[in-house]
C-alpha cells in the first residue's frame, strides 16, 4: 500500500480509502474480519456517513473499537453529515448533534475528518463556521472537508471558516469522468465533451491543495452496477486484456487508472469483501503507462479533439 499526506492530518493515509456504506450487510464477525484484513493490507483510512444504513454501519464499526480499543490508533476515520430525509441541513445544531451521535456510534472520542455531505441550499456559512469552531475547540473533530461541492460553494464556505477545507469527494470513474473530459475539450463546440458540468472543480482543487476523493470509482453512476458489467464490449475486452497484462483484476486496473492522476487522488472503494480489498490493494503496486491510460480513456468513449 502507498500513502499520501492530507493537510492537517499527521498520519500518512492509505492512497485507497475504504467506504463503509455496506457494512450493515455484514455480520459483526464479518465486520471484524474486514477491519483486520484491511489493516493487515495497509489500509488505514475508513470513510463513513451518518446516513449509511441509518447509522448502523457506524455502529457495527464502533462495536469493534469498543471490543478492541487499540484498533483506533491504527486508523483514520472520516465521516459525513448534512443529509436528512427529504432535505439537507448544515445548521449549527444539526452538525453538532450529528457529530455527537456519530462519536457515540463509532465508540471514539474524535473524528479525524468531518465532511459536509451534499450542498445545503439554505447554508449559512457563518453558522457552519460556529459549528466547526466548537468541534475543533472541543477536540471532537481534527479536520474538515466537503463532498459533492463546486468551487464557488467551497469558496463561499471557506471565506467564513478558520479551518481549511482539505477534502472534496466527487463522483469519478472511467465511466463517469466529465471533470476530466471537459478539461481536454476546452473551446470545442462540435460535441459535448467540452461541457463543464463540474465548475472546473478539478483544477480548482489542485490550485487550492484540496484532496480529491473519487467516490463510486467501480460503479456506473447511480445505477449501482459495476463498471465492469456495464461497459461496451470493446471496452470490456480491453479491460480484461490490460488487467492480464498488469497481472491484476479489472477492479484493481480501474483504481490504478485513477491513481495515475497527478494530483494524488484518494479513491474511496465501497467493497467490504476481504477478497476484493486484497485484490484492489495491488493497484498501488504498479503504474499504468500514459499510453494505456489514454487508450482506456478513449475506448470508454471520451473524445480527444
Amino acid at each position: 500500500m502507498k500513502y499520501i499526506k492530507l493537510e492537517g492530518i499527521n498520519t500518512p493515509v492509505s492512497q485507497i480509502g475504504l467506504g463503509c456504506m455496506r457494512l450493515n450487510t455484514r455480520s459483526q464477525s464479518e465486520v471484524r474480519k474486514f477491519i483486520d484484513t484491511a489493516l493487515d493490507l495497509g489500509y488505514n483510512f475508513f470513510d463513513h456517513a451518518d446516513i449509511y444504513g441509518g447509522g448502523e454501519c457506524e455502529e457495527l464499526f464502533g462495536n469493534e473499537l469498543k471490543n478492541t480499543p487499540s484498533l483506533r490508533n491504527k486508523m483514520i476515520i472520516q465521516t459525513k453529515c448534512g443529509i436528512r430525509k427529504g432535505m439537507y441541513d448544515f445548521s449549527k445544531e444539526h452538525i453538532l448533534n450529528s457529530v455527537d451521535s456519530a462519536l457515540k456510534r463509532l465508540n471514539t472520542e474524535k473524528i479525524d475528518i468531518l465532511l459536509l455531505h451534499r450542498p445545503d441550499i439554505l447554508m449559512d456559512p457563518d453558522e457552519v463556521a460556529e459549528a466547526f469552531d466548537k468541534l475543533e475547540a472541543s477536540g471532537k473533530v481534527t479536520a474538515f472537508g466537503v463532498s459533492n461541492h463546486s468551487p464557488f460553494q467551497i469558496e463561499l464556505l471557506q471565506k467564513a471558516l478558520k479551518q481549511k477545507i482539505i477534502v472534496n469527494q466527487m463522483q469519478l470513474s472511467l465511466q463517469h469522468a466529465t471533470m476530466l473530459s471537459a478539461g481536454a475539450n476546452v473551446n470545442i463546440s462540435f460535441h459535448d465533451g467540452g461541457i463543464d458540468r463540474d465548475g472546473g472543480i478539478r483544477d480548482y482543487m489542485r490550485l487550492k491543495g484540496i484532496t480529491l476523493q473519487p467516490w463510486s470509482p467501480l460503479q456506473n453512476r447511480f445505477e449501482r452496477k459495476y463498471v465492469e458489467d456495464t461497459v461496451s464490449e470493446e471496452l470490456s475486452v480491453l479491460l480484461k486484456e490490460m488487467a492480464e497484462k498488469y497481472s491484476v483484476t479489472v477492479n484493481a486496473l480501474l483504481i490504478a487508472w485513477l491513481l495515475k492522476l497527478p494530483e494524488n487522488a484518494q479513491p474511496i472503494i465501497g467493497s467490504t469483501s476481504p477478497v476484493h480489498i486484497t485484490e484492489i490493494a495491488k493497484a498501488t503496486e504498479f503504474t499504468l503507462s500514459r499510453e494505456d491510460w489514454y487508450l482506456l480513456y478513449r475506448t470508454a468513449g471520451y473524445n480527444l479533439p
